[in-house]
């Protein structure tokens, strides 16, 4: 047998032994193996054996107002006595009560939003509204949206079962205010502005009314 053929047989015979090899190592794939199997995805409260518990806090009432606060056992009893009662639903309404009574009392269009008045906050509206019609002023006003809004403090008297809960607005808009002659007195066209209140808004639980009121405003 020559050289060459002999360098030929030893080659194949190692080629022959790491292929043997590789299968003993890596293994090998028939067919369809699907995919990788992934470690299951733990559930809330599966981890480690633990279970949830019921009764733990009430994350609509302290992601709004700090957990041992007056404000929480307030909105607590007022949760309580009317189970359908929710404070991020309250917030949401508070916001679009804000743009509706501030452009109302802008636009001096009161009568629109009198259910959501208390009779003091309507006279004190009512005044202002009138001081500008009796010197010829008139209000463009457009509004722009609301910044920022959440709650200051919540009360409930559980005799009368009477909330009020103070809601802190930042508020942007645009006002123009013009003389009896057109001319502009205040604001600037296009120009919008900033303005913080405070509002205290008041409601019966568990009565026929949904309706909340405002009864107090503050800056």
């Amino acid at each position: 047998m020559n050289s060459p053929i002999l360098q030929l047989l030893v080659l194949a015979g190692i080629a022959i032994f790491l292929i043997l090899r590789l299968k003993s190592v890596l293994g090998t794939r028939d067919g369809f193996e699907g995919q990788p199997r992934t470690k299951p995805v733990e559930r809330a409260g599966e981890r480690h054996g633990f279970e949830v518990i019921e009764g733990g806090p009430d994350h609509d009432i302290i992601d709004n107002v700090p957990e041992d606060s007056d404000a929480a056992a307030a909105l607590a009893e007022m949760k309580r006595i009317e189970p359908d009662f929710g404070v991020t639903d309250f917030i949401q309404g508070a916001r679009g009560a804000y743009e509706m009574i501030l452009m109302a009392f802008e636009r001096g269009t009161l009568d629109e939003v009198t259910p959501f008045l208390s009779p003091d906050v309507y006279e004190a509206f009512a005044e202002v509204v009138d001081a500008r019609q009796q010197q010829g002023l008139t209000v463009e006003a457009e509004f722009v949206g609301v910044r920022h809004i959440s709650i200051g403090d919540a009360r409930f008297d559980s005799d009368a079962r009477r909330a009020e809960i103070d809601v802190h607005y930042v508020g942007e808009l645009i006002t123009v205010v013009r003389d009896a002659n057109g001319e502009i007195v205040e604001g600037e066209p296009g120009r919008s502005k900033r303005q913080k209140d405070s509002w205290t808004y008041e409601r019966i639980m568990g009565s026929g009314d949904p309706n909340w009121r405002l009864v107090a405003t503050g800056e």
